[in-house]
């Protein structure tokens, strides 16, 4: 019989999406021959590392975009130890608000939390109402339901707002995310962070996880797969010129990194074409061959440029949020817990496996008094990030707050009139990097993420990255290898866990019924 025919596949964007894909059909090399294209002359998209000064702050490298995960991330963690790269837990603290009247924390107990204790009990009520009538209460965006039902400002922006733009990267878009994404925060499955607690709303210190050097695991990512025969190309441009019954004609341009000079444009037919690139991006590329229902699916997710400022001003990092335990921000010690939480947070600060002995929050959010729906966030990369405790080693004291590392993310461009980026200090910047971050507003799951089973496929096109549903590194993999799937690849089961979610996955966004190996073997 004659060889059959390798199936040419190319795959536009060499994120966690794209990655996920190549790496997926790369496991059959008697299938498919694979182009995996990237403007960037590096792979990762927005997973990205910076190199530090070791001697000055304590590390030679910083994840700057990308962080950490739950435990929810294991198609991540799978990539992650293929390439001998290990994820470390760590107890998450964070720190919400500025001011004794507007702080809490998932560490101890503040006199917020005691105010506002009927509303957190009252939140858990009102989740299961939202998971009940999910059709109807699911979609209603978060600032309506709370409305609805008749909770305090106080609470609304002080606690819940805060709290899903800081874990779900919703932003200043918050108030406007469909109020299931408040729930599945607490509730479902195979998205939840955590379990709700009615007595703090958050846990006290819950286990997340750190990612590792994303650059050097991007980089050996992207040498396996050329060593797979994947035709990897970066700082390569690519137009649509035909989309039909015959596959899909593409032009490609190569980019010298060393004088920026062009290569004579390439033009390729492929069987399959698998945009992995942010929805926009995709739209403006189809241009003139787009679909009515792409260009409606594609055009309903709605971008906001953000800029993340890495620095190591701890003077103006204390200003604006809460990172130090004082007496006054804690509540009374009423029940043995909390005499236990106070006693933690009262320790000098100190190294563990797993975190720290002590106050030392991670996650950081401050609300406008000019406008207190919106919110600048921050992360203490020192405290956060394993690298740095590692460095310095189990039992030890913390190093000075001058010699940290901070991030201060200011959201959304249009609002920069609020930003506060002007008062830190110039000469104790580390890095600037602008991202192109897709809002969750509720228009989105009620026209994109339902609308892609009807564009996935179209033209021999299909379509992958965290914005198909939640701004999540493990939705970009799940992603990535959903599309593989339907282009004939096989699912690898190796966890249960995981397994239901991209069964999920490809359900919603491919209107595909996911079949387990047990199921085809009856």
């Amino acid at each position: 019989m004659p060889e059959t025919r390798k199936k040419r596949v190319a795959v536009i964007g060499a994120g966690a999406a794209g990655m996920s894909c190549a790496s997926t059909l790369a496991n059959h090399p008697h299938m498919f021959e694979v182009a995996l294209i990237d403007t960037e002359s590096h792979a990762g998209g927005q997973a990205t590392s910076i190199s530090l000064d070791d001697s000055q702050y304590g590390a030679s490298w910083l994840n700057d975009g990308v962080q950490g995960g739950s435990a929810i991330f294991r198609h991540t963690f799978r990539f992650f130890r293929q390439y001998g790269y290990e994820p470390q837990p760590v107890k998450l603290q964070v720190s919400f608000g500025k001011g004794h009247d507007s702080f809490w924390t998932n560490v101890f107990p503040s006199p917020l939390v005691d105010q506002l204790s009927g509303e957190i009990k009252k939140l858990g009520r009102v989740l299961k109402c939202i998971k009940y009538l999910m059709p109807i209460l699911g979609i209603l965006p978060v600032k309506v339901t709370l409305r609805l039902f008749r909770f305090s400002d106080d609470f609304n922006k002080k606690m819940v707002l805060p709290l899903l733009a800081l874990f779900l990267g919703t932003g200043n878009q918050t108030p406007n995310v469909p109020s299931v994404l408040l729930e599945r925060l607490f509730d479902d499955p195979q998205m939840s962070l955590w379990e709700y607690d009615p007595d703090t709303l958050l846990p006290n210190l819950p286990t997340m996880f750190t990612f590792p050097n994303l650059g050097s695991f991007y980089q050996d990512w992207a040498a396996d797969l050329r060593s797979k025969r994947i035709d990897l190309r970066m700082n390569c441009t690519t137009s649509i010129l035909e989309r039909g019954k015959k596959g899909v004609v593409l032009q490609t341009q190569a980019h010298r990194e060393d004088d920026l000079s062009q290569e004579e444009p390439l033009t390729e037919v492929f069987d399959e074409l698998v945009l992995c690139c942010p929805a926009d991006e995709a739209k403006k590329l189809l241009g003139r061959h787009a679909t009515w229902r792409e260009k409606y699916v594609l055009g309903g997710v709605k971008f906001y440029n953000d800029i993340t400022i890495t620095h190591s001003d701890s003077e103006y990092f204390q200003r604006i949020f809460e990172v130090q335990y004082t007496p006054h921000l804690c509540a009374q010690p009423t029940s043995q817990d909390r005499k236990d939480q106070i006693a933690f947070a009262e320790q000098s600060p100190e190294i563990r496996k797993d975190g720290w002995l002590g106050f030392q929050p991670m996650y950081y959010t401050h609300s406008f008094h000019s406008d207190p729906d919106k919110i600048e966030m921050g992360f203490d990369c020192t405290n956060y990030q394993h690298q740095f405790r590692e460095r310095l080693g189990e039992g030890k004291p913390a190093l000075p707050q001058d010699q940290h590392v901070f991030q201060t993310i200011f959201l959304n461009d249009q609002h920069q009139d609020l930003w506060t980026w002007t008062d830190i200090d110039s000469t104790k910047i580390i890095g600037r990097k602008w991202w192109h971050q897709f809002g969750h507003r509720w228009q989105h799951y009620l026209r994109v993420v339902p609308g892609m089973m009807l564009i996935n496929g179209t033209n021999h096109t299909l379509y992958a990255g965290s914005w198909t549903m939640v701004n999540m590194h493990e939705i970009a993999c799940i992603s990535g290898i959903a599309a593989a799937y339907q282009l004939g690849a096989t699912y690898e089961p190796f966890d249960d866990f995981a397994e239901d979610f991209f069964a999920k996955y490809l359900l919603i966004c491919h209107g595909t019924r996911y079949k387990r190996q047990k199921e085809k073997d009856t």
